[in-house]
């Protein structure tokens, strides 16, 4: 199969790219805004910013002959860019879709996110059907939300190709420790100091699911070969809770309202000291648990890690700066993350190179 994979070089597309070049079978074109320098990874790249329309041309290019897209790419930072977050977001999955209609590409895989759905009403698990109205509150649940409608419109339009929504938990990996430490942790703490947080402060009621990267690529590479359509929930049994992210930090657990945690992280974030909005928080305590029968019986896929297993890979690899070979996943060091927050600006509002 030809399939290109917009995203192809961050926490899912490098996995992805991993798990479909192991079949040995696929001719893989992949897009990104920084692609990787080493070329000698079986991939064809192009180099192309969803956020504006000028990446038409290169999408049509790429997206010819193809027998899949899949698209992956998404914005997470400048996170007080919203301009640019929701033109990444939306805009980007317009602009795939629009070069999928133009050259008739036969599937669309799309990473959708547990983000998408409408807040829960009780604790059980909720399967696809649930109403993907996203949290309000919450830019990127909202964005998910709208990409959506727009993969409703693509389906009205077209209904002979495939449609394709993967809706996973949070995804993680250890690779990905370097792009959250930049997403996540000022530029002036080192990783290392994760492992000496004494307490940690948070609403003992979070529960949040939790997949791993591996498992993500597993089940996107199924949908591929299966040709299979509609939604699909991944999360790995049990979810994670504040206790699990505690222990994973070697931290005592201390409750705290989510109402008085949302106040230190707005006063935070809206002085510029982190770079993560209360969206997240919002979104955390609002989304439902997942039901993922649908694509352990239809795909016959089961993840290979539980969601307390995923996240302390996951916080060992921040405590680690570990990192990937692709731009995206490169590694983050104080001196680096300090040097470029004095060049072009703190990660939560400096422009895109």
């Amino acid at each position: 199969m030809r399939i290109a994979i917009t995203g192809a070089s961050g926490n899912i597309g490098s996995a992805l790219v991993r798990r479909l070049r192991a079949d040995g079978s696929h001719e893989l074109v992949g897009l990104a805004r920084r692609p990787p320098t080493d070329h000698d990874d079986g991939v064809t790249w192009h180099s192309t910013d969803l956020s504006t329309d000028a990446c038409h041309d290169t999408l049509v290019e790429a997206f010819r002959g193809a027998d899949a897209v899949v698209h992956l790419a998404w914005g997470f930072q400048p996170s007080h860019d919203l301009t640019y977050l929701a033109e990444t977001g939306i805009g980007g999955t317009r602009r795939v879709l629009r070069a999928v209609a133009e050259v008739d590409v036969p599937h669309v895989v799309h990473m959708s996110s547990v983000g998408a759905y409408a807040p829960k009403h009780d604790d059980r698990p909720v399967d696809e059907s649930w109403p993907t109205e996203g949290v309000p509150t919450s830019r990127y649940s909202r964005h998910k939300s709208a990409a959506e409608r727009l993969l409703d419109q693509h389906e009205t339009a077209h209904p002979d190709r495939v449609v394709t929504r993967i809706r996973p938990g949070i995804v993680g990996q250890r690779a990905a420790g370097s792009a959250l430490l930049r997403y996540g942790v000022p530029a002036f703490v080192p990783s290392k100091a994760l492992g000496l947080l004494p307490v940690l402060p948070m609403d003992r009621g979070l529960v949040v699911p939790m997949v791993h990267t591996d498992d993500v690529a597993e089940a996107v590479a199924t949908v591929l070969r299966q040709g299979a359509s509609g939604p699909f929930n991944l999360a790995a049994d049990p979810p994670v809770t504040a206790q699990v992210i505690a222990d994973a930090f070697g931290a005592k657990l201390v409750h705290v309202p989510s109402s008085v945690v949302r106040a230190v992280m707005s006063a935070t974030w809206h002085a510029r000291l982190q770079q993560v909005d209360t969206g997240w928080l919002d979104m955390g305590f609002a989304l439902p648990t997942m039901d993922t029968t649908r694509a352990r019986v239809e795909l016959g896929w089961a993840p290979t890690k539980d969601g307390p297993t995923v996240f302390a890979e996951v916080v060992a690899g921040m405590k680690d700066a570990a990192s990937g070979r692709t731009p995206a996943l490169r590694p983050r060091t104080v001196i680096g993350a300090v040097s470029d927050a004095v060049r072009r600006g703190p990660v939560a509002v400096r422009r895109r190179p």
